[in-house]
């Protein structure tokens, strides 16, 4: 997934994320295709993503290639914002950004996250599950 193809309901072309029914392997391939070209619309290299990684036991791996770089990460038995957070930090470590550089991508990359739902803002009565980290803190749904 190097983020160059149409697909999923045009998610690359402005449209949602697929449903939280559909296979978190669909999700996790419409994210890629929205990163991408998110990371390419702010200037940066859109790196390829991939899973599972090739190392036995790794959340995210990052390989550079004469040809670019790939994100692989883990999606099977993780909460989805979990692999949401690993592809937008390999966005950030393939381009080698610092800070603030680097904070703002971040900032970009979830708020167009956000905003092909992705990560569901509102409050809702539904079991959410809270994670703290050194970003902030995230709000998400598992996914069955």
């Amino acid at each position: 997934m190097d983020g160059r193809g149409v697909g999923l309901g045009g998610v690359a072309g402005g449209g949602r994320a697929p449903s939280t029914a559909a296979s978190p392997t669909l999700q996790f391939a419409a994210a890629a295709r929205v990163l991408a070209a998110e990371a390419r619309r702010l200037g940066h290299d859109a790196p390829a993503f991939r899973s599972p990684p090739r190392v036995l036991g790794a959340q995210r791996t990052i390989r550079r290639a004469p040809g670019g770089t790939v994100v692989a990460v883990a999606v099977r038995g993780r909460p989805f914002a979990a692999v949401l957070a690993d592809m937008v930090e390999g966005v950030v470590r393939a381009n080698a950004l610092t800070s603030p550089d680097s904070d703002y991508v971040r900032s970009a990359m979830w708020a167009v996250l956000v905003g092909h739902g992705f990560v569901d803002t509102e409050q809702a009565a539904a079991p959410v599950a809270t994670v703290a980290s050194a970003h902030g803190t995230a709000r998400y749904r598992p996914v069955a």
